[in-house]
């Protein structure tokens, strides 16, 4: 795609990525900096939309996103949408699935995160995801580690092996009727597991009919691979500085890097100009 400019002139619903997008995990950013604050805060006071557009479930979110930053958000890669106080979109995992998945990883020693809607559940000898969530400043108030299996609603599973491919169960994975995934493809140790059909351009193409919003009024920040639907829903695709260069090839517009306040510079020059 080629830079492009939207002359759509009214309400318009920006949808932003959290991880490599608003902060930076990896290098120990874990909460918005002042200027990316305060562009959204300005986007919304101008009448506009703002929107989280992520992969993690509400309970992986930073106390800091839940303030009133935003309007609404889509939540594990779009299988739940909350607008304030409504519920817009709720799509579980079948039991059964979920019941599979996790059979197969406790044979292959597989640790796993199980991602519901206010919740996610884990078990407490789970040390290799424990620490990492601790590294990156993950809140442990909204985990749980006791837990019906039948009973709890499940939008998105998440793996770790201490052995690349899980053992063999990545591979298995992979290939599961009606799943999507996403694996790192550096050491092969992690591993995220969805529905195929539920996506964050599917959420954000239901999200501009219930706004009323026409595609042309819609933005999408991010930089990953789970975003890719998402910038072909929206209207404009801006594509974070840091991403990778086939990321950047699906961008109408390239922003800086999520260290350089990309986002802030995105809404200040293309949305709110």
């Amino acid at each position: 795609m080629t830079a492009m400019t939207v002359t759509y002139r009214g309400r318009k619903a920006a949808f932003f990525d959290i991880d490599g997008t608003l902060i930076n995990v990896m290098r120990g950013q874990i909460r918005m900096t002042p200027a990316v604050r305060e562009a959204i805060a300005d986007l919304r006071r101008a009448g506009n939309y703002a929107f989280l557009a992520t992969g993690r479930p509400y309970g992986l979110l930073d106390p800091e996103l839940l303030q009133d930053v935003f309007d609404g958000m889509l939540l594990v890669n779009g299988a739940e949408v909350r607008f304030h106080d409504e519920i817009i979109i709720r799509k579980p995992l079948t039991p059964q699935t979920v019941a599979d998945v996790t059979a197969l990883c406790d044979r292959c020693g597989v640790e796993y995160i199980l991602e519901g809607s206010d919740y996610v559940y884990m078990k407490k000898e789970f040390h290799i995801l424990h620490d990492f969530f601790r590294k990156i400043g993950v809140a442990f108030d909204r985990f749980r580690y006791t837990y019906d299996l039948n009973e709890v609603p499940v939008y998105k599973m998440e793996f770790v092996s201490a052995e690349p491919g899980g053992n063999g169960a990545f591979d298995v994975m992979m290939h599961w009727p009606g799943m999507a995934h996403l694996c790192d493809p550096y050491h092969m140790k992690n591993m995220e597991l969805y529905a195929e059909n539920v996506t964050k351009g599917s959420a954000v193409k239901k999200v501009l009919q219930y706004l009323g919003l026409p595609r042309e009024a819609s933005y999408a920040f991010g930089d990953g691979l789970n975003d890719l639907e998402m910038m072909s829903s929206a209207g404009t695709a801006l594509v974070m500085g840091n991403a990778q260069p086939t990321k950047k090839k699906k961008a109408d517009i390239i922003v800086p890097s999520v260290d350089d306040d990309g986002v802030a510079y995105g809404i200040r020059r293309y949305i709110l100009s």
